[in-house]
């Protein structure tokens, strides 16, 4: 009986170590699309891209002098336009570049795969939480 238990608590610690629930900050996400390069963290290195393409480009606001660069953030969906645009969990992206408007459209634009696997809408902005990890 304690063995069994036991098992439980170990298939919940389990279940659970690929749950990161996000208590950060409250901003705005939209996302961009290619070309990518060149960045202004790496320039034309395709290196600085993580292999599964979540990345990010910041505002001023979390640029801080090019400090962001490779930084990462775990972001969760809040709510946007449409029914129900956002997707259950959170992700973590990579900062790669500065976002190129001045101001820009968004506290952090995510590359467009970043911004699928976070929402069902293609075209909306939306209300996230994030957190440096």
């Amino acid at each position: 009986m304690r063995f069994m238990a036991l098992l439980a608590v170990i298939s919940l610690l389990v279940l659970l170590k690929g749950t990161r629930l996000v208590q950060g900050d409250i901003a705005t996400a939209a996302f961009y699309g290619p070309p990518y390069t060149p960045t202004q963290c790496n320039g034309n290195s395709q290196d600085q891209f993580p292999p599964n393409n979540l990345f990010a480009s910041v505002s001023d606001a979390l640029w801080d002098n090019g400090a962001a660069c490779g930084r990462k953030y775990i972001v969760r969906c809040l709510s946007g336009t449409g029914d129900k645009p956002c997707k259950q969990g959170n992700i973590v992206v990579q900062v790669v570049d500065k976002c190129p408007q001045n101001p820009c459209r968004a506290t952090i634009l995510l590359s467009r795969d970043a911004f699928n696997t976070l929402s069902r809408s293609t075209t909306s902005k939306l209300n996230i939480e994030y957190a440096e990890v």
